[in-house]
């Protein structure tokens, strides 16, 4: 049955002064189907998203050829709409969810305010009516305490929240099509899976097409009814996803699903733990307090990290997932000392550095160095490469102009670029590029530990493929250990030794990879591991258990109040899961939710053999 086109794109060309970003490109979305428009960074996926609302001008950019079309009553040729024209197609039959929402969101108006403008704007409603549909548009989104949600601000809700409060916006008004740029990109799995789940179900219900732009093929077999393939701004292969999976004709196609990363692929061997690890945290605690009215007793903390215990062995890499806002990245600046543990002990190769201040820090920095997840906003834009990866190397060795100027060739070439590129300026790079960067700049003063907050999360897949291959040979080459942060289970099983999960501040479980994620035994990981996205259509439809989430101990507490801690007990060697009590250890023989398998058939069960107070 051929397909009616609610939106035509033909023979686009689109350009960024003489840059030709798009060229040639065509396809159709059909009313009710979801497209999903892949390639990788600087493909012109974002380009054409701009181009179909006309926002493509405001970065600069233009239309140079081809036309877009909105089927419809009316129809309307959108390239050749005036920016006032255009506004009564924004937000109303045309809406857009951009990749991060703290950009997108204004910082001073509330939420509710944010999308009752758009209600009022084309639905010409009051403030009372525009308010009660902000709330109704929230409460569809899954949204919850919605009527205290409109009078917040944007930096007052997590990740998740905001992505939500982005979709509630964009389908406010109904449209009939909804561009999805990257929304789920930043997300942890299981974050990123209820919006997957909640744009199917909002689609069902209103009708709307979907043009879903990712990089993550996972989520692509997930959500695409077809896939149009960028390459270069020029259009290398489209068709259903079933049959795209299954016969990729173009090569960059077959490249791309190669670089996918696939849960179960295999992991690192674990190492021998020898005698003396490069880092040891012991009991770590952070609170942030928190002032409320002027009373006494409106004193509270919030325990970002509570009773946190892990070691990591030289040449090892620790995997370090869970979803957003469980302290992943608190964690990640207090072993460094740049953010200021509330309790507990580190020591970095063997010397206690829990307490010591900023001077005598200063020497030690040079041990253990940090990656992280914006590579841009990380380097100087205004230094040249050469002095930007030496700079750590500059302050703790006062190295001469000729010395930083070797030394940067060499770091270059280390992880795989030109050392003629010394003279160029960050924005000169991409973005895999700046990660090689900032890798290099770590790598300038020999650190024994290198922590890696999310240092891939927002590369596409064959650019975070290279990144990962690159840590991977600098560690058989250097010896240096990685902490590796990322919501990407099937990225960290690929680099890691072992993996812990962090849920509310905790650890919950830690141990060998393959254990961890093949025979999970505390239930945040096992719902961490069900919402992982199979890059495979063929299982779209599989009925995976819907795990529900455990109820987290309670992080916002009166000052000096503590939260729970539960204690790891050891159910394998090196297999370490939470408990609140020892008694109700003892008393697990079975599953905590039930009868289970893990990838082998084998029954899962937890039978504790020690704590952990003596392995750390």
């Amino acid at each position: 049955m051929p397909r009616t086109p609610l939106l035509s794109v033909e023979n686009l060309h689109l350009s960024f002064g003489s840059h030709q970003a798009v060229r040639g490109l065509s396809f159709d979305i059909a009313k009710g189907e979801t497209v999903a428009l892949v390639g990788e960074s600087g493909s012109g996926k974002s380009a054409t998203a701009l181009a179909l609302l006309r926002l493509i001008e405001r970065e600069g950019g233009r239309i140079a050829g081809g036309t877009i079309t909105l089927h419809g009553a009316p129809a309307l040729e959108l390239s050749a709409l005036s920016d006032r024209q255009m506004q009564q197609v924004r937000g109303n039959r045309v809406s857009m969810v951009f990749q991060e929402p703290m950009t997108a969101l204004n910082p001073v108006m509330p939420l509710g305010e944010q999308v009752a403008e758009v209600l009022r704007l084309h639905q010409r409603l009051d403030a009372a009516a525009a308010r009660a549909a902000a709330r109704e548009a929230f409460e569809r989104v899954k949204i919850p305490e919605a009527e205290r949600r409109l009078d917040q601000f944007p930096h007052e809700l997590s990740g998740g929240l905001r992505q939500r409060v982005m979709i509630a916006m964009a389908l406010a008004c109904r449209p009939d099509l909804l561009i999805a740029d990257e929304p789920t990109t930043a997300l942890d799995v299981t974050t990123q899976a209820e919006i997957l789940a909640l744009i199917r179900q909002l689609q069902d219900e209103i009708g709307m097409a979907v043009l879903f732009i990712t990089h993550d093929m996972g989520v692509v077999a997930k959500i695409a009814d077809r896939v149009v393939v960028l390459k270069q701004g020029e259009k290398a292969e489209e068709g259903p996803v079933e049959d795209l999976f299954a016969r990729p004709r173009a090569a960059y196609t077959r490249q791309l699903m190669a670089a996918t990363p696939k849960l179960g692929s295999g992991a690192p061997k674990p190492l021998r733990r020898p005698a003396a690890p490069v880092l040891t945290v012991e009991n770590l605690a952070v609170r942030f307090p928190i002032r409320r009215g002027l009373l006494p007793g409106g004193h509270l903390d919030y325990h970002a990290v509570n009773g946190v215990s892990l070691s990591i062995a030289p040449g090892e890499t620790l995997g370090l997932v869970g979803e957003s806002g469980c302290g992943k990245s608190t964690l990640a600046r207090a072993v460094l000392r740049l953010v200021e543990p509330s309790e507990g002990r580190l020591r970095l190769k063997g010397q206690d550095i829990t307490h010591l201040d900023a001077s005598e820090m200063r020497p030690l920095r040079q041990r253990a160095q940090m990656v992280f997840q914006d590579p841009f906003a990380s380097l100087n834009p205004r230094l040249p490469v050469r002095d930007l990866i030496t700079e750590p190397a500059h302050i703790h060795h006062r190295l001469s102009r000729r010395d930083r100027r070797a030394l940067a060739g060499e770091l270059l070439e280390k992880v795989g670029l030109e050392s003629e590129a010394a003279d160029r300026f960050a924005h000169q790079f991409s973005g895999g590029q700046r990660q090689r960067l900032c890798i290099a700049r770590a790598l300038s003063v020999r650190p024994a530990l290198i922590v890696a907050d999310e240092a891939v999360s927002a590369l596409d897949v064959s650019v975070a493929r290279q990144v990962t291959d690159l840590m991977a040979r600098l560690q058989d080459e250097e010896g240096v250990s990685f902490l590796f942060i990322s919501h990407d289970i099937a990225v960290v099983e690929r680099v890691s030794h072992r993996v812990a999960v962090m849920w509310a501040g905790q650890i919950v479980e830690t141990g060998p990879t393959e254990a961890v994620l093949h025979n999970p035994q505390h239930p945040y990981t096992q719902r961490l591991l069900s919402a992982v996205p199979v890059p495979d259509p063929s299982r779209r439809d599989d009925r995976r258990p819907s795990l529900a989430a455990p109820q987290p101990p309670r992080l916002l507490l009166r000052a000096r109040q503590a939260p729970a801690r539960a204690e790891m007990v050891e159910v394998a060697e090196g297999h370490f899961v939470a408990v609140q009590d020892r008694a109700r250890a003892l008393l697990f023989g079975t599953p905590p939710q039930g009868p289970r398998e893990d990838t082998h058939g084998r029954a899962a069960t937890l039978t504790p053999r020690r704590t952990q107070l003596d392995r750390v």
